[in-house]
């Protein structure tokens, strides 16, 4: 099995996180998304979206890290993807949450228009209009996360970890690179804290996206 993937890609980290953290035995290989390498022929024929993540597993390739992580966890039989149905219900609901609510206002509304200049809007005006909505619904979805999801519970789930925390952590530290104040939502700072510290592999699977984010440090940026 093989990962195609860039480090800083916000939705390879989650995948890479689980591989490393299981120790699964996926190899891994770099699609330099700096350079343009996604656009190249050699990919573009393996993955006409010209995106990573991907995985390719003998015939079967997927192109979606929230599919890419049930698959994985289903292939190798982890727990963190429960075989009972209304838990595994419960994981697809917050997968496909923050998949499409979340990541949509969050991610592509306010992180990647500032982060990303391919994402900048072709006016002024359109780009503060972009992030004013963008923040308005990124606060609201927040606040489900914070109040409704987490609340008091140790995960997005429950009491046990499970991918959707794999990938919900992915997305939601896009903020760490827009300076966002998670100390003022007490459940998902929380949470964020306690995956950085239970997950061992953090620090080498985000090591590239630190690097970047020091990298634009000095920028200003719209959060909250």
């Amino acid at each position: 099995m093989k990962l195609y993937m860039h480090p800083v890609s916000m939705t390879s980290r989650p995948v890479r996180l689980l591989i490393h953290e299981k120790g699964l035995d996926v190899e891994e290989q770099v699609i330099d998304l700096m350079k343009g390498e996604h656009y190249e022929e050699h990919y573009v024929a393996l993955n006409p979206n010209k995106l990573v993540p991907m995985l390719e597993d003998g015939d079967l390739r997927l192109t979606e890290s929230s599919a890419i992580l049930k698959y994985l966890a289903s292939k190798f039989d982890l727990a963190e993807y429960p075989k009972d149905l209304k838990a595994r219900a419960r994981v697809d609901e917050r997968m496909d949450w923050f998949n499409t609510q979340f990541y949509r206002d969050f991610g592509y509304g306010l992180a990647y228009p500032q982060i990303f200049p391919n994402h900048k809007r072709s006016s002024d005006d359109l780009q503060k209009g972009t992030l004013a909505w963008g923040k308005e619904r990124a606060q609201n979805w927040f606040q489900v996360l914070d109040q409704h999801f987490i609340g008091d519970n140790k995960y997005v789930c429950g009491d046990q970890i499970t991918i959707a925390d794999y990938f919900g952590i992915g997305l939601v530290t896009i903020g760490e690179i827009i300076k966002c104040d998670f100390g003022k939502m007490s459940n998902v700072d929380r949470w964020v804290k306690t995956m950085k510290s239970e997950l061992k592999s953090w620090p080498m699977v985000n090591e590239v996206f630190y690097g970047f984010a020091g990298a634009v440090k000095d920028q200003q940026f719209e959060a909250f």
